[in-house]
């Protein structure tokens, strides 16, 4: 296992200006690979044994210059292109997006807003306070297992102003639908792959399709999107041939309520069997290609889902040649983003950054509708650079929680069969095959010293061995 990351890590190096920076990069993803608690990055110190003075540093690298998150994400798709087990589809990659929200209380933390909670659980409250993140993920695996392994994250709400000070960032100004588009294809773009991108419901607007199809024409990797329409949804049918009357032609035909098609057309329905959470079922489908968007009218492929004891669903793609069958197993692997995020906040502590700022304005908990923004009041340079530096702090964590949460599935993926320490773990119901993320890293935890020592000319080993020194008194001796 650390002869495997001792060949992945090393491939960011060119990411780093500094050499130092590049080490410290080393030390902060393999500390949240193995760390115990997730208390901000003195957890990383105590779970590698580190020296205590090492803090500021580390604290410090999340606000470095020699480094930026673009190169950062780009180099990480690339290697998970080149060295993950990817899933495809008709030879493209299947990506997998959707929005995360993180509740923070912090009252000087840049991009925290009020924001409703869709949950439906009862121990949330309707509305919270905090980040919301658009992610991009990508399914990996075989057919035992599959993960949908993060690619990049970046805070898509709460940010305008502080971008909009930016005059080169006017794409993070746009709206949450908008910029998940735009992520995807840049994670598209770094792997080199034409792709499907698998949204939820949310994320089907003519806003998004209009960026999608002009990102399609610009790019040399192309997307298509698989997503649902809420049940209400209503498409056009193809206009009728010009009669060769005056006047301009039509846009669009007759209005097709889709939730009516369940009961007029069910006659048309199809069957076939599909594979639904890892499971072979058998369903009823009517496929049908009809125009959408109010003023858009753009021709979409809409799959009208039965299956018994479900909510009746309706699925949507752009690709209009992609068979239906396929598409219902496509939106299908979408709730893997779902099992992404879950492991990220409970197994690698992504989100429990504590990065702010004295220069960022007091969150004020009841603005009014048509208040100023209290960062419009920010107006020295000083000050707008330190927000900035903030914001870059807290997306930097959190991409190192991505590399490491997907280097623990690459793990997972590759050594369950090799490793027979992985299933030494105590389950209720344990893994015949690949193991979750969770076993890995408790595996790590109790073997990574234990590597160390058995190959200390590994590159890891030495980097970390040189943060961790030796305590000069007894106070440095308790801290480490």
């Amino acid at each position: 296992m650390l002869k495997f990351l001792n060949t992945i890590l090393p491939q960011f190096h060119s990411c780093f200006s500094r050499n130092a920076t590049f080490e410290w990069f080393v030390v902060i993803i393999v500390g949240l690979m193995v760390r115990t608690d997730h208390l901000g990055v003195t957890s990383i110190i105590r779970d590698l044994s580190l020296h205590s003075s090492v803090y500021e540093s580390m604290i410090h690298f999340f606000h470095s210059n020699a480094w930026a998150l673009e190169s950062l994400q780009s180099t990480w798709a690339r290697i998970v292109c080149r060295t993950a087990p990817l899933v495809t589809i008709r030879e493209r990659v299947v990506l997998v997006g959707d929005g995360m929200n993180q509740s923070k209380e912090a009252r000087h933390m840049p991009g925290v807003k009020k924001m409703h909670q869709d949950s439906e659980n009862s121990s949330k409250g309707e509305f919270i306070f905090g980040h919301l993140f658009g992610a991009i993920g990508i399914l990996v695996g075989t057919s035992q297992k599959w993960f949908c392994l993060p690619l990049s994250m970046q805070l898509q709400a709460g940010i305008k102003t502080i971008f909009g000070w930016n005059p080169s960032s006017a794409q993070r100004q746009d709206s949450h639908v908008v910029q998940l588009i735009d992520q995807a294809f840049m994670a598209a773009k770094a792997c080199g792959r034409h792709a499907y991108l698998v949204l939820d419901r949310y994320f089907l607007s003519a806003p998004a399709l209009e960026r999608l199809a002009q990102r399609n024409q610009s790019e040399s990797s192309h997307i298509h999107i698989v997503t649902k329409a809420k049940s209400n949804a209503t498409a056009y049918e193809r206009p009728a041939a010009r009669t060769g009357r005056r006047g301009r032609p039509p846009k669009k035909g007759a209005m097709v309520k889709l939730r009516e098609l369940f009961s007029t057309r069910a006659d048309d329905f199809q069957t076939a069997e599909v594979t639904l959470y890892g499971k072979k079922e058998t369903v009823k489908f009517l496929c049908l290609d009809l125009l959408w968007g109010q003023g858009l009218y753009q021709e979409l492929r809409f799959v009208l889902v039965v299956r018994d004891k479900y909510p009746l669903a309706i699925l949507v793609s752009t690709d209009l040649t992609l068979a239906a069958a396929t598409i219902i197993e496509l939106y299908g692997w979408r709730f893997k983003i779902e099992c992404m995020f879950r492991e990220m906040k409970q197994v690698i502590g992504a989100f429990d950054y504590h990065f702010w700022s004295t220069s960022m304005p007091k969150l004020k908990r009841y603005l009014k509708k048509g208040e100023v923004d209290p960062l419009e009041e920010v107006k020295g340079d000083k000050e707008r650079k330190r927000i900035r530096a903030t914001v870059d702090a807290i997306e930097g964590f959190v991409m190192c929680g991505c590399i490491a949460t997907g280097l623990v599935q690459l793990l997972a993926l590759r050594f369950s069969y090799t490793v027979p320490g992985l299933f030494s773990r105590y389950l209720r119901t344990p893994s015949k095959s690949i193991v979750s993320e969770a076993t890995v890293t408790t595996y790590l935890r109790k073997s990574i010293f234990r590597m160390f020592a058995q190959n200390p000319h590994f590159a890891i080993t030495q980097i970390i061995r040189s943060k961790q020194g030796e305590p000069t008194d007894d106070a440095d001796l308790l801290a480490s």
